[in-house]
Parts: structure tokens; C-alpha cells; sequence
């Protein structure tokens, strides 16, 4: 099982963010460690303190919290869950928080691998998406960790930005290139209404983003990491050999996955359920489950799920969308999904069901097939969301 913990703190909240973060709260960074904690441990004990094989902590920015808070998440996780010897343990990392001091304190901690918010080698465009680094900072944080230990370290960066050329974006991909971090990820920017980002596009104080130009970022990256022999195992993401993302491959591998702390999401069983945004509520709510004192479950239904107090949703994921995810999850590893593997885990007949989109997507040569193994031709990458639909409709 993978085990993502988020935190919602932001020294500053980037323009372009529309996901459940928060600054000026710094109030509620006690409280909520308190109940962070006490949710790991309920659901440790309802769940019968399974293995977990990675942990992620994502936001916001857990960088920002200082190491003994991240020091007592992750001793909760670890008297909560059996946490396997070899566990990938991800924290993301904004550059500017990242000194020695803080990079060996990480590594002391268990943390063994790095994802460095970077989005940019680019001064002038960091101003534009709010970023709180410069270019230098961010390339002396990466130098840093490494120096202090850490061997398995992603960068991320944006593509398709307002004002973004293609030449400042062949600058940022050759210096990229020159770092030889063990795992790229490369992100075209989604304009998320209700950004602030988004209100400036729409009043005309910024350009729209030109998705030929976009497409045209993708391709030069792509040919640039494959010279410098990264693999390209995901539609946006590069890896050296044995660093891909354990973590992710959880999502894209349809395996379950326990998310804790405001807003997380999770997928166990039958179902997928997401804690409540607010962060007081949320801390409200972890009181109330456990004043309720719960037990072990029995089975995980939506009447187990119904006593867990933080969650704000539920979903039960039927037999249709369960088999339509994994082929669509599948199919975003570049390596491509055994038919008959993934009919197994799916519980339903893949090859069968949808025999007729197989058939059409690779008389088009949007897909390839050999035998039972089914992958995403290399020309439809820029189109995959369109390949996807066909599993859906």
C-alpha cells in the first residue's frame, strides 16, 4: 500500500496552485500535527497496521515545516503502519528550504528521495508563476542535496507558460540535462479557474498559453532526455535506471493507497474517499472519529467508511470504472500493460470488454499491440487524453 500525507502549509501560495494549500495559517501547524497523528494511528488499527511500501509527503510545502515536525509525522506513520525496509519516502522540497543542515536532517529522518519544485530555470518566468527561488537557488539546492546524500532526487518543471519561448525553454532542458537528476518530471501548465493565474489570462494581462508551442516544448524534451539516456517511462515522466517513482507507480498501477491530512485522497477496495479540505474541520472531525474509539474492521464497505469521521466523500468504484481506469492508468506507462495481468487485478475480461476501442485505436496507430501486451504508439503521446476518452465512452 502507498501512504500519502499532505500538508497544507505555503509560505506563499503560487498564482497557478489551485490544490488545497494554505498561507498564513502557521497558527495551525501544532494542532494539526496533533490530529495528522491521530489519524495515522486510527487508521492504523482499523486497518490492521498493514505494510506500506511508500510514503509521500506532498502539499503545500512540507519543507517548510521544520525537521522535528517531520520527524513526529513520520514516527506516526511508522508506529501506525509496517513500514518496509526499503520504502521509497518522498518529502517535496521548495528549493529555498533546502540548506545542509536541512538536507541531513532529512536523511537522518529516513527520507531518501527528493522532489524539488523547480518549475522554472528561467528568472523571469519564476517572478510570473510566484515562485520564491531564483534560478541559482534552485541549482544550488539540487547540488546541495546531493552533496549531503541524496542519490535519488526529482525535479520538476513547467512547459507551456504565458510569455514562455521555446528557446528559454531549450536553455532550461540543456541546463536540466547538465544537472543529471535521477528522475524528471515535466508538467504542461493547466490554467485552473479560480487561480489567480487564470483571472489574469481571462482580463488579458497575460497571454494564452499557445498549445502548438506546448507540443512543441514536449518534443524538444523528449529528444533531449533520450540523448542523455532517460528513460521516458510515463507520459511526463523521465527516469535513470531502477529511480522511477515507486509512489506514483501505486496510482498509475491502480494499487491502493491510503491518503491522511486535509483534502487527501485514497483508494482501497471497492472505494475511493477523500478527507475534508478545511483544516479546522478536518482537525474537528480526526477528534471526533477518535472519540468514537473504533476497532479493527471486518470488511471495508461503505458502512466501515461511514464511521470514519474526516472523510467528506466517498465514491464506490463499480466494475465499469474500475476496468476503464486500468486501462486508461495502464496505458500512461510508456512501457505499456499486460492484458492479461491487468485483466486479473481489473477482475473482468480486458481484451473482451473493450475489444472493439483496441481494435479502432490500433487501426489508427494510436496503439500497439503484441500479443497480450497493449502500449501507447510513441506520435499519440501528445493525444493520449483522447485515447483515454474511448474507455469511457
Amino acid at each position: 500500500m502507498g501512504l500519502y500525507i499532505h500538508v497544507p502549509f505555503c509560505k506563499t501560495k503560487c498564482p497557478y496552485c489551485d490544490f488545497n494549500t494554505y498561507q498564513g495559517i502557521e497558527g495551525l501547524i501544532g494542532p494539526y500535527l496533533e490530529a495528522l497523528s491521530t489519524e495515522l494511528v486510527l487508521w492504523g488499527r482499523v486497518l490492521g497496521r498493514p505494510t506500506v511500501n511508500t510514503v509521500f509527503l506532498g502539499g503545500g510545502t512540507p519543507s517548510y515545516l521544520p525537521g522535528e515536525h517531520i520527524g513526529r509525522i513520520l514516527a506516526a506513520a511508522g508506529s501506525a503502519f509496517a513500514i518496509d525496509p526499503q520504502a521509497e519516502i518522498t518529502i517535496e522540497a521548495n528549493p529555498g528550504d533546502l540548506d545542509t543542515d536541512a538536507c541531513c536532517g532529512l536523511l537522518s529522518l529516513g527520507v531518501n528521495r527528493l522532489s524539488i519544485g523547480v518549475q522554472s530555470l528561467d528568472n523571469g518566468l519564476l517572478d510570473l508563476l510566484g515562485r520564491r527561488h531564483d534560478s541559482g537557488q534552485a541549482v544550488e539546492a539540487f547540488q546541495t542535496a546531493r552533496e549531503a546524500g541524496f542519490s535519488n532526487i526529482n525535479l520538476d518543471l513547467m512547459y507551456g507558460l504565458p510569455r514562455q519561448t521555446l528557446s528559454q525553454w531549450q536553455d532550461t532542458t540543456k541546463k536540466l540535462v547538465s544537472l543529471s537528476p535521477g528522475h524528471i518530471s515535466l508538467y504542461c501548465l493547466t490554467l485552473e479557474e479560480g487561480t489567480p493565474l487564470h483571472h489574469w489570462v481571462r482580463q488579458g494581462k497575460l497571454p494564452e498559453p499557445d498549445p502548438d508551442l506546448a507540443a512543441d516544448m514536449y518534443q524538444y524534451a523528449r529528444e533531449s532526455l533520450a540523448d542523455a539516456g532517460y528513460h521516458h517511462y510515463e507520459i511526463s515522466n523521465w527516469s535513470r535506471p531502477g529511480l522511477p517513482a515507486r509512489h506514483n507507480l501505486v496510482y498509475w498501477r491502480n494499487q491502493p493507497y491510503l491518503g491522511v491530512g486535509p483534502g487527501a485522497h485514497s483508494r482501497i477496495g471497492d472505494y475511493r474517499f477523500w478527507d475534508l479540505d478545511s483544516p479546522n474541520a478536518y482537525m474537528l472531525r480526526v477528534k471526533q472519529w477518535e472519540d468514537s474509539k473504533p476497532q479493527p474492521f471486518d470488511s471495508f464497505t461503505g458502512v466501515e467508511l461511514d464511521t470514519v469521521s474526516p472523510v467528506g466523500d466517498r465514491e464506490h468504484i463499480g466494475l465499469d470504472t474500475r476496468c476503464a481506469e486500468t486501462m486508461i492508468l495502464g496505458l500512461r506507462l510508456l512501457d505499456g500493460m499486460d492484458l492479461e495481468q491487468a485483466s486479473a487485478q481489473a477482475g473482468a475480461d480486458l481484451q473482451a470488454r473493450f475489444a472493439s476501442q483496441i481494435d479502432e485505436l490500433t487501426g489508427l496507430g494510436l496503439l500497439e499491440r503484441t500479443g497480450s501486451h497493449l502500449r501507447l504508439a510513441e506520435h499519440a503521446y501528445l493525444i493520449a487524453n483522447q485515447v483515454f476518452t474511448r474507455f469511457v465512452e
